[in-house]
This record gives structure tokens, sequence and C-alpha cells, in this order.
């Protein structure tokens, strides 16, 4: 039996494909709101850098980049490399319906897979469970 219109998530219609330099613009809205609320739960606001700043100073352009998008709309993102997870934001509005999750579960599947255990270093209590549970998942 097909899902009726109001069982479609965000995660049903999220479409993962490669980051392309016209999506910058996006990427510095989504990072720029999304770590504002991080640091401000942290109690962290002076750390934060813009995108525009953050990505060259933390060398974002160095990972693979991958977007996701609903509806030809990007509204999360994760930067990674084959052994890190390194960058991972997602538009404050769709935050809490499995984007985040959908974007770790790609990643790690394009990464080399952990041999023995995946390292979290965060801050960000309800990321690092999110973390933790999807690595436990995946490392099994």
């Amino acid at each position: 039996m097909g899902k009726s219109k109001e069982d479609i998530t965000v995660v049903d219609k999220l479409e993962i494909r490669e980051y392309h330099e016209v999506d910058f613009d996006r990427l510095c809205q989504i990072h720029d709101q999304a770590r504002k609320r991080e640091l401000e739960a942290a109690n962290l606001s002076e750390a934060f850098k813009s995108l525009k700043i953050a990505a060259y100073e933390e060398d974002l352009f160095s990972y693979n980049i991958y977007v996701g998008q609903k509806d030809k709309k990007v509204i999360g993102f994760v930067a990674f490399s084959d052994d890190e997870l390194a960058w991972l934001y997602v538009d404050p509005s769709f935050q809490k319906q499995g984007v985040g999750s959908k974007l770790i579960e790609f990643s790690l599947n394009k990464m080399k897979r952990p041999k023995k255990e995946l390292k979290i270093f965060i801050r960000h209590n309800e990321l690092q469970e999110l973390l933790t549970f999807v690595a436990f998942l995946y490392c099994r």
C-alpha cells in the first residue's frame, strides 16, 4: 500500500547531490542560521564566523561536499573526506525531520568504512546523540 500525501515526509523527498558553486550563497544562509543557534546553545556566541570566512579558514572546499535538497531547494549540506565527517548543517526550519540523519548516512556510505570506532568531537548534545546512534548502526 502506498503512502498518502500526508504520510510523505521531508526525508522521502530529499535528494542528495554534489555541491555546485552556485549553491554557496544558500550554504551560507543555512550554515550561518544553524551555527548561531548551535553556538548560542553552548554559550559560545562570540565564536561565530560566517561561512564566507569559515569556509576558507577551515578548508571546506578540500572536502567532498554534498547538498540535500527538497523540491530543488537546498536544505542542508555535508562535507567529508575518506575518514572524516567534517561539516553537517541543516536549515533550522528542516531540523528534526531526518535530513541530518540522511546526510550522515549518505556520507558514511561514501567514506571508507571505519575499522573499529568512529570518534565524535562535538559539543552539541542533540547532534552528538544523533551521530552516536547513526554511527552505531553503521559500524555494527
